[in-house]
């Protein structure tokens, strides 16, 4: 891949106004919706980095704030089946329980299903805080089934923030009525701004019942998702963009679709690798197109950044997930399941879980800022990057043989910056080495220096050192950053007294899908 930083120095941030409207529109741009400059939007921000209108919009959204995701859960409702465009990467499965990646799901709902389903969730997971619609088609193909999911949830449980995820085809056809349900969050998937990118991308779409193809089908698709992009940002409605990384296809062309996105007002950029394994059935995964490696995902997003806070934390979720970022509960919450619950909503216990979570960050932050003063003194051009095994509370609680993914975070004198997860199966399996054994997951941290566990046997420990990452448990149950910027301040020591040798990590590979438990 052509080294990316060169791409910042393209000519125009995107394509000129497409419309009057959009001349009255203006583009606020990150800035404007989110504070001043970086620190003043992105999944990393914190209270006092936003304006207080934005911070009670995103502090418990687990894909809005990486603090959050931590503590927060969401889940997914599959009521929207239907789809306006076909994507070379999608391919939508609605019967599904094996595969986690968008547009897979393991039941459709009514939204009267999905509305008794989310109270049911949220009765018995007090830390769901957000009900998304993200298919398994599009949201805004199907606007009736979503809206009136959206009003039916908002009657029952008016705590619980509502946000989509949509192609952007029609948006701009529905923006009043998302801004009278209060959807907050909106989720665009743009993939890219030069219709000649596009066509590779996109073989059809339909609209204003016609069917168009190749150039001409992207160029529509591009116009549509920027206007409506503007629209809602002039509501004040927070929009993150999704795009999907596609080596030799669009990688380079998101750095353009970066800049052009900000420019429009988003508050936040996901850049995603492309899942193309062959067993999905993809257009991308059977013509043999490849994802991209760790660190081509982490250079291109590292430079988008010097134009906008990236989100670094998205697991590309199932259409009907439940749960924390990087877990699956929707097995617990089938239709027929819930059919036979007593729902009871607890709001009372929802908002004690709400004040123990404030308790808990406050504690984090003030024990970060401790631990990251200890660094003043230093000096060193060193950074590595280590794995944490987590199953969330924003501490190291979870036994590598355990562990479903390992959350990455790089770190220098500077401090502690979360930088992505690594999906793995798992490694113990009924207290037995899994048949995949422990090469997979060293492929997955190989460029990881250290990984902090709560607790790791001999053999596996023994073969991470032999690939050159040391395990950690010292720091179990800690909190992860202070966990992290403490063995770096240890590292640098040894280092020092020569005790061992700083070595520069290789690369990483990135699992196609995640775990499930089905």
């Amino acid at each position: 891949m052509q080294k990316l930083a060169q791409l910042l120095e393209f000519g125009a941030s995107g394509p000129a106004p497409l419309s009057e409207l959009r001349k009255q529109l203006g583009s606020g741009g990150c800035s404007s919706q989110g504070g001043a400059g970086k620190s003043g939007c992105g999944s990393a921000a914190g209270q006092g980095d936003l304006p207080p209108e934005i911070w009670a919009k995103v502090k418990n959204h687990p894909c809005y704030s990486e603090q959050a995701h931590h503590h927060f859960a969401r889940m997914h409702v599959a009521v929207a089946p239907a789809c306006n465009i076909q994507c070379n990467y999608c391919n939508r499965k609605y019967d599904c329980a094996n595969e986690s990646r968008p547009g897979v799901v393991s039941e459709k709902l009514t939204p009267e299903q999905a509305a008794k389903k989310v109270i049911a969730v949220a009765s018995r997971v007090p830390q769901m805080t957000v009900l998304g619609i993200a298919g398994p088609g599009d949201p805004l193909a199907n606007p009736d089934k979503t809206f009136k999911t959206f009003e039916l949830v908002s009657a029952a449980a008016p705590d619980i923030k509502l946000c989509l995820s949509t192609n952007g085809l029609t948006l701009p056809d529905h923006i009043d009525r998302i801004a009278a349900l209060k959807v907050d969050h909106v989720t665009i998937t743009i993939n890219m701004i030069d219709p000649e990118i596009g066509a590779k991308i996109y073989p059809w779409i339909f609209y204003n019942h016609r069917r168009y193809h190749g150039v001409e089908a992207a160029k529509i698709l591009s116009e549509r998702q920027l206007l409506g992009l503007e629209m809602l940002t002039a509501r004040g409605i927070l929009v993150k963009v999704n795009s999907v990384m596609i080596p030799g296809v669009n990688d380079q062309h998101l750095v353009e679709v970066n800049k052009a996105v900000k420019a429009r007002g988003a508050f936040l950029h996901n850049i995603m690798p492309l899942i193309s394994a062959p067993e999905h059935g993809t257009a991308f995964g059977l013509a043999g197109q490849r994802g991209p490696t760790a660190q081509e995902l982490k250079v291109l997003q590292d430079a988008c950044e010097g134009e906008m806070n990236m989100m670094r934390h998205c697991r590309q979720c199932r259409a009907d997930a439940v749960g924390l970022l990087g877990e699956d509960r929707s097995d617990e919450f089938t239709n027929a399941k819930v059919e036979e619950m007593e729902v009871s909503y607890n709001l009372a216990a929802r908002q004690a879980y709400l004040a123990k979570v404030e308790a808990e960050r406050d504690a984090i932050a003030e024990a970060k800022k401790a631990e990251l003063k200890t660094l003043d003194d230093e000096a060193s051009g060193i950074a590595i990057q280590v794995a944490v095994a987590t199953k969330g509370g924003g501490r190291i609680n979870e036994h590598f043989g355990h562990a479903h993914e390992f959350q990455i975070y790089e770190v220098s004198t500077a401090g502690a910056k979360f930088i992505g997860h690594r999906r793995v199966d798992l490694y113990c399996e009924g207290g037995y080495a899994s048949v995949t054994g422990i090469e997979p997951i060293l492929k997955a941290l190989n460029d990881c220096t250290a990984v902090l566990v709560a607790k790791i046997g001999i053999c596996p420990k023994d073969s991470l050192t032999g690939a050159g990452i040391e395990a950690v448990e010292s720091y179990a149950f800690e909190f992860i950053e202070t966990s992290v910027i403490a063995y770096f301040k240890d590292y640098l020591r040894r280092v020092g007294q020569s005790e061992i040798r700083h070595v520069v990590r290789g690369d990483a590979a990135i699992r196609q899908g995640a775990f499930t438990e089905a």
